[in-house]
């Protein structure tokens, strides 16, 4: 089946155009679907989204005028489950924390369990001999993408018929996906094994695979039929989100471009003296995801720098702080705007580099999205009473900023 991943702004915006067709009641009834007579049953926009090369309000706003807000109610809720784990994660930063620090425990465990380090190398190989698990990590190591039908399913063998830890099936997943979002990613496994909704397990089931494949499995091999939930501390109890920043539109004003939004030039910034971004991006992930996100990051530098009729800086990744810091000196900023980053990476990056610069007496502003600011207030609880939200979100104007 043909995978086709937008990694431009234009090619975001074409690939939505095209998909409109499909995104009211053949999205509602194939959805689920890893492909209908080989062609995709969903838009493979994620990616896109995931670093707002276009937005969510964008999509949205797209489906609505095309199908009206009921019929494409399907779409326009999975759309908006990313913006509700983004909040609910927001509001529960321990969350992000617990599972760094349990990779890298796990990891160093890895080290000395001949066991374990056994069965964890058999599954990221597709080797276990659950031809559905095997296909799927063949897939996601192949093109960086699964159905997310294909994913609920993958993890659950993970977690209850392998046996093997959440945390590391979040970290292949965080390394490969070229959607891998902090929360999504995180709050999705935890879910799977029962610990964000506590006890309520998702176990995969030989039938329902078979069907929604097409048929393409045997599933010979047994997959577990008892959920065992794996020891956890329990979600945290919310924590107030911050309120966001306010742009001051005559201080002179650089543009830092961050993987978290790749459309900031879509929005109202005062006018700009510089345009930058990180020359590279995080070593640590899948070549393809790394290429995905060089040429998305290449595509919103270049988009921003021709708004602002400027050349586009670009900094040194690994010292991003004191690169930044010489920026804003060279071109004697007062103020660098940028995307207000959800809690992962880019957030903890951020918070290094903001009383960094405030010594240098340069602001940072992080511009948050009215899309966001509405989202995360309504992301404190579960989806269900999130989605009383959502036609507030379709309400609102596409590049909206919020000022609050």
């Amino acid at each position: 089946m043909a995978q086709n991943f937008p990694d431009t702004r234009a090619a975001a915006q074409a690939q939505l155009a095209a998909f409109l067709p499909q995104a009211g009641e053949d999205y509602a009834r194939w959805r689920n679907h890893h492909d209908r007579d080989g062609m995709p049953t969903t838009s493979r926009l994620s990616p896109a989204i995931r670093r707002r090369l276009i937005s969510e309000a964008e999509v949205c706003a797209a489906v609505t005028a095309h199908h009206g807000a009921e019929v494409a109610a399907k779409f326009i809720d999975e759309v908006c489950w990313r913006s509700y784990w983004v909040g609910w994660l927001q509001g529960r930063p321990e969350i992000w924390q617990r599972w760094r620090d349990d990779v890298a425990s796990l990891t160093a465990t890895l080290a000395t369990d001949a066991d374990l380090a056994a069965r964890h190398a058999a599954a990221l190989a597709g080797r276990t001999g659950i031809d559905c698990f095997d296909a799927w990590a063949a897939e996601l190591a192949t093109t960086g993408w699964l159905h997310n039908h294909a994913r609920m399913n993958f993890a659950s063998i993970w977690v209850f018929t392998l046996g093997l830890p959440w945390q590391l099936g979040a970290e292949l997943f965080w390394r490969r996906l070229l959607d891998a979002c902090p929360a999504s990613n995180t709050l999705s496994w935890r879910w799977v094994a029962g610990l964000h909704t506590p006890g309520k397990t998702y176990l995969a089931d030989a039938e329902t695979i078979r069907a929604m494949s097409g048929g393409r499995f045997a599933l010979t091999a047994p997959l577990a039929t008892v959920a065992t939930v794996p020891p956890d501390d329990g979600n945290p109890a919310p924590v107030m989100i911050a309120a966001p920043d306010r742009v001051d539109d005559d201080a002179r004003t650089g543009l830092l471009i961050m993987s978290s939004d790749y459309s900031l030039e879509t929005l109202a910034l005062p006018r700009l003296a510089a345009v930058a971004a990180p020359a590279t991006v995080s070593a640590d992930l899948s070549p393809r995801r790394a290429a995905y996100g060089e040429a998305a990051r290449a595509d919103a530098l270049a988009r921003a720098a021709l708004r602002a009729g400027i050349a586009p800086d670009r900094l040194d990744n690994d010292r991003l702080t004191e690169a930044t810091r010489v920026w804003a000196a060279r071109h004697r900023l007062a103020q660098i705007v940028t995307a207000d980053a959800p809690i992962g990476p880019i957030a903890a990056r951020l918070d290094r580099l903001a009383p960094a610069l405030a010594a240098d007496g340069v602001r940072l502003v992080r511009l948050r999205r009215a899309w966001d600011d509405l989202a995360w207030a309504h992301a404190d609880k579960g989806f269900f009473g999130f989605r009383k939200a959502i036609p507030a979100l379709l309400a609102l104007p596409v590049g909206a900023v919020s000022l609050s």
